[in-house]
């Protein structure tokens, strides 16, 4: 299967749970030129008005200086592998398959199609973990 396989720096931030608190930290990344490829956001079930949003990437020095303005942090606990290639149907039974067999235990997994495109984030505990990701997914 024709992949790209990369490593993805994840940036993590606490937003509040509130009309207009996700757009609020998204147009200041937006100002500083960040053009991103995933946004995840949900409520936090462990705080009450509270909400956690992950963004990739950001790049530039303006970039990640505007993200810690509004309290992004690159995470640290959580690493991911960015997948980009053709969809078909069963993809993601097929990958997450391969990564089972492997023995690699998923955080999370979240994937989208746009056309005859697929991407897709696989979120592992540790770095150790990411690589061994990669190093599956490029011999899918």
């Amino acid at each position: 299967m024709d992949l790209i396989v990369e490593q993805a720096e994840v940036w993590a931030a606490t937003i509040e749970d509130k009309p207009g608190g996700l757009a609020g930290v998204l147009t200041v990344l937006h100002q500083a030129g960040a053009d991103l490829q995933s946004v995840i956001s949900r409520r936090d079930p462990e705080e009450l008005g509270k909400a956690v949003v992950f963004v990739t990437p950001l790049q530039s020095d303006r970039e990640i200086a505007a993200a810690a303005q509004v309290g992004f942090n690159v995470t640290q606990t959580l690493r991911s592998v960015r997948l980009i290639g053709p969809n078909h149907p069963g993809i993601v039974a097929e990958l997450t398959q391969k990564l089972a067999e492997a023995g690699i235990n998923l955080r999370g997994f979240s994937a989208s199609v746009i056309g005859p495109q697929s991407i897709a984030y696989v979120a592992v505990d540790s770095l150790q973990d990411a690589k061994k990701t990669a190093a599956v997914l490029e011999q899918v």
